[in-house]
């Protein structure tokens, strides 16, 4: 009876969505990523995609224990960034380039 009842659920559940138009959906910060470190460069540029669209990205050179990171993000962001300050940067990684939620400088 246990598995008749968990298979009629099951059956209720594949069916629902074909009934209309169900949807959920979140973006509560939904695939975004964080680096940190040192601002050791930053650039300002532009990408020309495939189809001639033009984009201004910004290059940031993130260095931390050794390692570095590099991000490119959409539009003029240099202001976010001072150059030898701790940085923490959270976005949302994109093509060209990723899109900027958040950033925190660390004040000695």
């Amino acid at each position: 009876m246990r598995i008749f009842g968990l298979a009629c659920l099951l059956a209720l559940v594949l069916l629902i969505p074909g009934c209309g138009n169900v949807f959920v959906r979140s973006s509560w910060n939904a695939g975004t990523q964080t680096v940190s470190g040192f601002v050791s460069v930053i650039q300002l540029t532009v990408v020309i995609s495939g189809d001639n669209v033009s984009t201004q990205v910004t290059v940031v050179t993130l260095t931390n224990n050794f390692n570095s990171s590099i991000i490119s993000l959409c539009g003029d962001q240099r202001t976010q960034f001072p150059l030898n300050e701790f940085a923490q940067a959270t976005f949302l990684p994109g093509q060209p380039c990723a899109d900027l939620f958040n950033v925190v400088i660390k004040i000695n």
